[in-house]
């Protein structure tokens, strides 16, 4: 990490992961990195992996929803102590700061946390003759951690440029057009650079040389990775396996084959009008 002096962040207008700290980039890293520990705190402990946590251990007796009583069973993911554990651990230099940054990063981190409790959903058994469903058990568990991670992308790209209250205690929109973050938004201070050139001010790496899908309409297509600049094609052979077969028991065995491909590669930048900063 780099630190510098820059306004009135000071010290702590750090880069985070390469990224510039006061970006909408900083801010979905924050985020993820926070719903991330949740999941895996959380997964842990419902798998017996931690003494210091287990199954949720609020989840016991029985219990009403649409379809009537149920006993609560199985093994409910301790969610509750997951956010704990993340809030101590991904917050704890952040709660030390006063500034504007740490206030950013302590809001994008909760929302994070936020993202993973969302998807906890009931799942239930029934019991009876013949699947009569007389007794339920049922138990709490998190989704898919992709729903969590396609919840902040969206997150990302509606993030809200906000300043810092004078009082110092809260945000205020950048922009009056719109609306005041809620507590589910994620907020950035400053625009992010641009990373299609080189710029070590700003954390950025640029794309030249990044290898590029021109059959993906995405983001890794070269039209997009590339950023208008075009791309170079070379056609390399490698070693790759090839015609393996099972063999009784138990080995599987692969001859060497040579593979010709096509790989893109974005073009550097020229010096007129894409001049990259060193």
């Amino acid at each position: 990490m780099t630190s510098q002096t820059h306004g009135t962040y000071n010290d702590r207008h750090i880069y985070v992961f390469n990224l510039f700290s006061g970006s909408r980039e900083s801010a979905f890293v924050y985020a993820i990195s926070s719903a991330g520990v949740v999941f895996a705190i959380t997964r842990a402990c419902s798998q017996g992996e931690l003494k210091s946590c287990s199954c949720d251990p609020k989840k016991k007796g029985t219990s009403k929803d649409s379809r009537g009583i149920f006993d609560w069973g199985g093994c409910s993911d301790n969610i509750d102590y997951g956010i704990r554990f993340a809030r101590a651990f991904v917050d704890a230099r952040e709660r030390r700061g006063k500034d504007a940054q740490a206030l950013m990063n302590l809001h994008n981190s909760r929302v994070g946390r936020k993202a993973v409790k969302r998807f906890m959903t009931q799942e239930c058994k029934c019991h009876g003759v013949s699947g009569s469903c007389t007794l339920r058990t049922c138990w709490l568990t998190m989704g898919d951690f992709r729903k969590s991670g396609d919840l902040l992308r969206k997150k990302y790209n509606g993030a809200i440029q906000v300043v810092m209250n004078q009082d110092g205690t809260g945000f205020t929109v950048a922009n009056k057009r719109f609306n005041k973050p809620t507590s589910n938004d994620l907020v950035y201070f400053e625009n992010s650079p641009d990373y299609c050139i080189r710029d070590r001010d700003a954390g950025s790496i640029g794309t030249a040389g990044r290898v590029c899908n021109q059959a993906s309409r995405g983001m890794d297509s070269c039209e997009v990775m590339c950023c208008g600049r075009g791309y170079d094609t070379a056609r390399i052979t490698k070693m790759v396996k090839c015609e393996c077969k099972f063999h009784w028991c138990c080995a599987v065995r692969c001859k060497d084959c040579l593979e010709t491909v096509d790989v893109n590669t974005c073009k550097a930048a020229k010096d007129t009008g894409w001049k990259e900063k060193t």
